[in-house]
């Protein structure tokens, strides 16, 4: 079973070259300093079935990372069942319902590291620091999420069940 490692290079189009630098670009700018240092994690078939933090996340916590745009910016891309948020995103799956489509683990696979699943997505990866370019100084080596909000996302995500 692979462990946490080496990467697929990212997508050779131009499109989805310029696509991933503009998130990447958001993402370092958002980064916190000083986040916690990574967790190892085990993928079995196409999830992470056990917790990074060893418990379940908070679901109040995820949602609020979900909807900040200055810490998880999901709603960049994603759009869901958050009438309070303007301006969502229409470049990546709507999340509503996303609990139902996926388990618990792979979403947390997705979280951590989407291209384990899609090497082309554009989709940076929260828990993850291999194959990562243009990182600010500050940055490097740090992911952009720690484990504990990595598990406090996927607890919210899971209670999102409803279809749009």
């Amino acid at each position: 079973m692979p462990k946490h490692g080496s990467r697929p290079s990212p997508a050779k189009s131009s499109g989805d070259v310029l696509a991933i630098a503009a998130a990447s670009l958001l993402l370092v700018a958002s980064a916190p300093i000083g986040a916690q240092e990574m967790r190892f994690f085990e993928i079995v078939d196409d999830g992470i079935p056990e917790p990074l933090t060893g418990t379940r996340g908070d679901p109040a916590r995820g949602r609020a990372i979900v909807v900040d745009r200055q810490k998880g910016l999901c709603l960049l891309c994603h759009s869901g069942p958050f009438p309070e948020q303007r301006f969502q995103g229409n470049l990546a799956p709507d999340l509503s319902g996303v609990g139902a489509r996926w388990s618990e683990g792979q979403l947390r696979l997705r979280i951590v590291d989407s291209r384990r699943i899609n090497p082309a997505t554009i989709m940076p990866p929260y828990h993850s620091i291999d194959g990562l370019v243009r990182v600010g100084k500050t940055w490097q080596g740090k992911p952009v999420l720690s484990a504990e909000q990595v598990e406090d996302v996927v607890a919210f995500l899971t209670t999102l069940t409803e279809a749009p």
